[in-house]
């Protein structure tokens, strides 16, 4: 036989008349005893969640490595053919900035925020936003930021003319 132990329970007055009614005296007991058993059948338990998270990462790692190398794929393929820069842009705003990025063949923040007379933050987040956008659809981006410099700029963005079609 099990070893039982007692549990004290409070249940609302409603609950506890309905099972006055509907279960008999000596039952009551089991009644209660199954009803959590069921309950307890229905509820994970805690090594199986922690079982389902540990997979749950391995797939992502797992996603993590095929993405990257689909992406090195798109990257290989996508070198033997040049892309419209402007495919990557959203509005007037970003045909502008790649306007002034395919003249000077890149350019710092501040001057193109000069430029087009607007803020510089909004400039770089339309910066990043056209290389996340080029570089999540070809492989690799149509822009790169360069910290060095480079052609008498510092800080500034590039395009990446093997990647971009003669204008």
């Amino acid at each position: 036989m099990v070893d039982l132990h007692v549990v004290t329970a409070k249940v609302p007055e409603e609950v506890y008349k309905e099972m006055l009614l509907r279960v008999p005296e000596g039952d009551r007991s089991d009644f209660i005893r199954e009803a959590i058993m069921e309950k307890l059948q229905k509820t994970p338990k805690a090594d199986k969640i922690l079982q389902l998270e540990e997979r749950m990462s391995k797939l992502e790692e797992q996603l993590a490595d095929i993405r990257k190398c689909l992406a090195d794929l798109e990257l290989l393929t996508f070198l033997h053919q040049k892309v419209n820069p402007y495919k990557f842009c959203s509005d007037e705003l970003d045909h502008k900035i790649m306007d002034y990025l395919i003249h000077y063949k890149g350019g710092t923040t501040p001057e193109l925020a000069s430029y087009l007379k607007i803020n510089r933050w909004l400039v770089l987040n339309r910066l990043q936003k056209i290389q996340k956008n080029s570089k999540k659809q070809c492989g690799k981006s149509i822009i790169d930021y360069y910290g060095g410099v480079k052609a008498g700029k510092k800080k500034a963005w590039w395009i990446n003319e093997e990647l971009i079609q003669d204008m």
